[in-house]
């Protein structure tokens, strides 16, 4: 059997370690406060329809374009047709010149080139709507609420799947928003449960589900979560707040674009933070 060392070899031999690298370079404070609940935070590669670097006065013009929920439904067509899209193509929820008025914006603004036939393609196109949501939401709220914020956050918490969609930091509370650019259809169960776990292992102060849609979500997204938390043994009151914005839990929204999804999403994050607050005397 191998003599266990003694107390002077132990010293020794960590007094001979090399010392710890240089620190890390400084985290925003959205992933410093997800570092300071254990986790080990890391931006993914941003997944948009342009390029870093990219024309300042552009992504304004993106942003404020984006404000349209008939926008986000045109681009979010136009990135499903990767060989290019007539506009016709890209939305159905628009009289054909709104549409075509649309492709030219988006050609505008760079993010477009036409092609014979009437046709366009995108010039920098992402895997998904997805990421440009999250990043366009991300951009409203530091405007808006002059939050600091990170989108596409994997969160390094263990056991626990997929990315935080969007993080952020002000008033020392940490905010988290998972943001579904699909109609409530194609909203799982699986989803909402995995949300929950996320929320369970992040721990943030306000947590928002933001489905971009005008659909209601009082028909399934909000049942879904009703039976997620009647599993967990931890239910609301579930409970509507205004419009289709609805409280599912302590600090936790469920949030829609009916009638504007950013202000919306502001209305829940205002009403989480009031929540927090001490009463009043």
């Amino acid at each position: 059997m191998r003599a266990r060392r003694t107390a002077a070899e132990l010293e020794a031999r960590a007094a001979r370690a090399a010392p710890p690298g240089a620190a890390p370079p400084p985290l925003s404070e959205p992933l410093a406060m997800l570092q300071r609940r254990g986790l080990d935070p890391r931006p993914s590669r941003p997944d948009l329809p342009f390029p870093p670097g990219f024309d300042p006065a552009a992504v304004a013009a993106l942003v404020d374009r984006l404000r349209h929920y008939a926008f986000r439904l045109f681009l979010r067509g136009a990135i499903l047709r990767g060989a290019g899209f007539t506009p016709g193509q890209a939305t159905r929820y628009v009289v054909p010149e709104k549409a075509r008025e649309m492709a030219d914006a988006l050609v505008a603004i760079g993010l477009a080139a036409p092609l014979p036939r009437g046709r366009y393609r995108l010039v920098h196109r992402p895997r998904t709507f997805g990421g440009t949501l999250e990043w366009w939401l991300g951009e409203e709220l530091r405007e808006r609420l002059a939050l600091q914020v990170a989108t596409g956050v994997r969160s390094g918490a263990p056991g626990v799947g997929g990315d935080l969609d969007v993080v952020a930091a002000g008033e020392g509370k940490l905010l988290y928003l998972e943001v579904k650019s699909s109609p409530p259809k194609h909203v799982t169960q699986a989803e909402v449960g995995a949300f929950l776990r996320r929320v369970a292992a992040v721990r943030p102060d306000v947590a928002l589900f933001v489905v971009d849609t005008a659909l209601r979500l009082g028909d399934k997204i909000v049942p879904m979560f009703e039976l997620a938390l009647a599993r967990g043994g931890g239910a609301g009151p579930v409970r509507r707040l205004f419009r289709e914005t609805w409280s599912v839990g302590p600090h936790v929204y469920v949030v829609n674009a009916r009638e504007d999804l950013v202000d919306n999403v502001c209305r829940a994050i205002a009403e989480g933070i009031r929540a927090l607050a001490p009463q009043a005397p």
